[in-house]
């Protein structure tokens, strides 16, 4: 029997697979974020190691780790007074790989709309 006293379980609502993958696109879509993901999919890397490799204050940096750690994207590892991180799964370098091959499909389909602009249609005039 149920009574104003009995504690009721929270009922779990699941988001659509859909917005669960958009934020884990929003998760990638910053710079800083993508270039340590670049950098960590070659080795692990302690964070004064990707410093100078992002171009951005400490402060900066660490914020953008907190983020790929929450989303479960990298982990970090101390040793003494040296944090490392590397990724939780080699598909994430996987992942980087195609994002790239698409890009260059893009950018190339870009680049030959670009050579038809420019090339004459008929003749020119003088």
């Amino acid at each position: 029997m149920v009574n104003a006293d009995t504690p009721r379980a929270t009922p779990v609502v699941s988001a659509p697979l859909y917005q669960v993958k958009a934020e884990f696109f929003k998760t990638l879509g910053h710079p800083v974020r993508i270039r340590v993901l670049e950098l960590l999919s070659v080795r692990e890397h302690a964070v004064a190691e990707l410093l100078p490799e992002t171009g951005v204050e400490a402060a900066h940096l660490s914020q953008q780790l907190a983020v790929l750690r929450r989303a479960g994207l990298v982990v970090a590892r101390r040793e003494g007074s040296t944090v490392h991180y590397r990724l939780t799964s080699p598909q994430v370098a996987e992942l980087l790989a195609v994002a790239r091959e698409i890009l260059g499909g893009v950018l190339t389909g870009q680049v030959e709309l670009l050579d038809s602009l420019r090339a004459p249609t008929g003749p020119t005039r003088g």
